[in-house]
């Protein structure tokens, strides 16, 4: 397993900041990345002097979604391991929405399949103007499942069913309007951006703001029940090892159309 493909630190403020660090996949998750996710927002979760995180990603790009690679070697495992893949992204998702403190995504650069989830998945999300946005599973032969409660609590059911079946990317601006986004900045001045946001929520009383996190969550049915957070991960899995999969993954990789395309 590399080192720092997560990077987390806490400062004197109590902001703690967990950077997405792959940038040489334009921070595209692997299993390896989720693993790391998960324990970053565990071990923060103990950390009694954390007030914020903040999420961000290292290089050009803040996500680029799944690893296309990966998830082409990991759809030729057993059903079984298939489910295990599935369920920790879906535990990874799970921790930052449940996660107790106010999360902030800071957005740059590509923000893919995935990464729309981790947008979906904070409290507050800023973007600069760069950012390009895409629900892009369906484009591969994938679908989103995990993460389509988050987006449709977000940008509304309506923008998921354009947005997950067309694929198409949409830019900072259209985020801001559909809900994903709630503030756009100039390119490079996230840092700026985000300091008033920091000095509101510090000025707020750290339970009072866990209790009214949590309640929002309860009421928008985003604190998913066993069964369905079962039923998403089974889902997720299956259509991973599909034939259709397969020809989509294949289609990337080999950079050309896939096979249902007709012109």
């Amino acid at each position: 397993m590399s080192e720092n493909i997560v990077l987390t630190s806490v400062n004197e403020r109590g902001i703690a900041e967990v950077i997405l660090n792959r940038p040489e996949k334009n921070n595209a998750y692997n299993g390896e990345m989720i693993i790391e996710l998960i324990k970053s927002f565990e071990a923060l979760c103990k950390n009694s002097s954390v007030r914020i995180v903040i999420i961000k990603g290292n290089g050009k790009h803040f996500q680029a979604g799944a690893d296309l690679q990966w998830l082409k070697e990991i759809g030729n495992l057993s059903q079984k391991e298939n489910i295990e893949v599935s369920r920790k992204t879906a535990l990874a998702i799970r921790g930052l929405t449940e996660f107790p403190k106010p999360i902030i995504a800071m957005i740059h650069g590509g923000c893919f399949g995935g990464g729309t989830g981790i947008a979906a998945a904070a409290d507050i999300v800023i973007a600069s103007e760069d950012s390009i946005f895409s629900i892009s599973e369906a484009r591969w032969g994938v679908m989103a499942g995990i993460i389509i409660p988050h987006l449709n609590a977000s940008i509304g059911v309506r923008n998921v069913r354009k947005y997950a079946l067309t694929c198409e990317r949409f830019d900072a601006s259209q985020a801001k309007d559909m809900g994903l986004v709630h503030l756009v900045c100039k390119t490079g001045d996230l840092e700026n951006a985000v300091k008033p946001i920091i000095d509101n929520l510090l000025m707020c009383a750290p339970d009072a703001l866990e209790a009214t996190k949590r309640r929002t969550l309860i009421e928008s049915s985003l604190i998913l029940s066993e069964e369905k957070f079962d039923e998403l991960v089974f889902e997720h899995s299956q259509k991973r090892m599909t034939d259709e999969a397969k020809e989509g993954l294949n289609s990337f990789l080999e950079k050309r159309a896939a096979s249902w395309y007709k012109n």
